[in-house]
């Protein structure tokens, strides 16, 4: 029988790769793309806006689809996906071509990032996924700084084309083999789990509405804030007093903040509920933004970890906390349900956050923590013990 832990290294290989070449790639390629092809960087991030929404318009599909059949078919059939778009990015010649591109990377995102790769997880083994989860998110925690450094030196030296043709070489020289060396047929998902809570609840009761809207509510305001951050951190920590060393500082500590986070998530809160991680891991970014705004620039850093912190610890809560509350059948479809409103979240926020920003980094801020608490009242208004149900097994 295939060990867990190859399992999750190989998840975690293929999402490293699928993140540094699809969701991290603009940071770097933007301004020299819009530079060739004579467009705007807004306009090539509008194309990147275009795939957040073809993901969020596809996951639910692809979740269904793991549920039935397993994660190999779907995860196989993304890296296809994923080297046919890089390849058409890189022979974009305009807009048409650019979105195009985009267009086609989205579908492959939506079948072939976190998502997925968590419902597959929970098809192959439910009690264990949260460990399985967590581990997957350790590895791809490194997707920028494995890929960034690597996009600017192909950038650099052979063009933004050829980096973009190079990325969807891998996908099909790594991404392919990893995903097609998954098992064949996933084992079942109905086992029960521990009375802790520690791991997921796969015979969990039915989701109510309520439920489902808080949880989702919570991934919208999640995923606005993680984007927001991501595209506009540097820019936000100048503007709030700090010097253009500190606020390269600050960005640079986001990776390593999230990789202590899950590493804490994989040892000291591994026998503590996924809710009860979730709420204390959303509690940070609201808690850093109280914090610079009373501190000024002196507490940059420390903002700058809290957010880390919680970011790295709440993308494992994606995977983890339907499993927990809702369990294991129909967990991919549920998932990729659950994770609309915050793709199309993710879509806008460079955009809006960027105009907030631009009228003041106190309203930025406001907006960032009043947000980053919304999400935490919907994670307390969660019952902590749903009623159990009696465990079926996936279809």
């Amino acid at each position: 029988m295939r060990p867990h832990a190859v399992t999750v290294v190989t998840l975690g290989a293929a999402q490293t790769l699928a993140w540094a070449s699809t969701y991290y790639l603009p940071a770097i390629l933007a301004q020299p793309m819009a530079r060739e092809l004579g467009v705007s960087v807004v306009t090539v991030h509008a194309a990147f806006s275009l795939a957040m929404v073809a993901a969020a318009l596809i996951g639910a599909r692809a979740g269904r689809a793991i549920d039935r059949l397993g994660g190999r078919p779907v995860l196989t059939l993304s890296s296809l996906v994923f080297a046919a778009g890089l390849a058409m990015l890189g022979a974009a010649q305009g807009w048409v071509g650019l979105f195009g591109a985009w267009l086609v990377l989205g579908l492959g995102m939506g079948a072939g990032l976190y998502e997925a790769a968590f419902a597959t997880m929970v098809r192959l083994d439910a009690v264990q996924a949260r460990a399985g989860i967590t581990g997957i998110t350790l590895m791809a925690g490194f997707a920028s700084t494995v890929g960034w450094p690597l996009s600017a030196y192909l950038e650099l030296h052979l063009g933004w084309r050829h980096a973009c043709f190079i990325w969807a070489a891998a996908h099909l020289l790594i991404g392919l083999p990893l995903h097609v060396s998954l098992p064949r047929q996933a084992g079942p998902a109905s086992m029960q789990a521990p009375s802790n809570g520690a791991q997921a609840e796969p015979g969990a009761a039915s989701p109510s509405r309520a439920m489902v809207f808080l949880l989702s509510l919570a991934f919208a305001v999640i995923g606005f804030t993680s984007t927001a951050m991501a595209t506009h951190l540097p820019r936000l920590i100048q503007a709030a007093g700090a010097s253009l060393g500190t606020a390269i500082l600050v960005g640079s500590l986001i990776g390593p903040a999230q990789v202590a986070a899950r590493l804490a998530e994989f040892g000291l809160l591994r026998k503590v509920s996924a809710l009860t991680s979730a709420r204390l891991a959303c509690a940070c970014h609201p808690l850093g933004v109280l914090l610079l705004l009373l501190g000024g620039p002196s507490l940059a850093v420390v903002f700058g970890l809290l957010h880390g912190v919680g970011n790295g610890v709440l993308t494992i809560a994606k995977g983890t906390l339907p499993l927990a509350l809702f369990g294991a059948q129909g967990y991919g479809h549920r998932q990729g349900l659950l994770m609309i409103p915050g793709r199309f979240a993710q879509a806008g926020a460079p955009w809006v956050f960027g105009l907030v920003l631009e009228n003041g980094v106190s309203w930025a801020l406001v907006l960032s923590g009043s947000l980053g608490s919304l999400a935490l009242l919907a994670l307390l208004l969660l019952p902590s013990r749903p009623p159990a149900a009696s465990p079926t097994p996936v279809a």
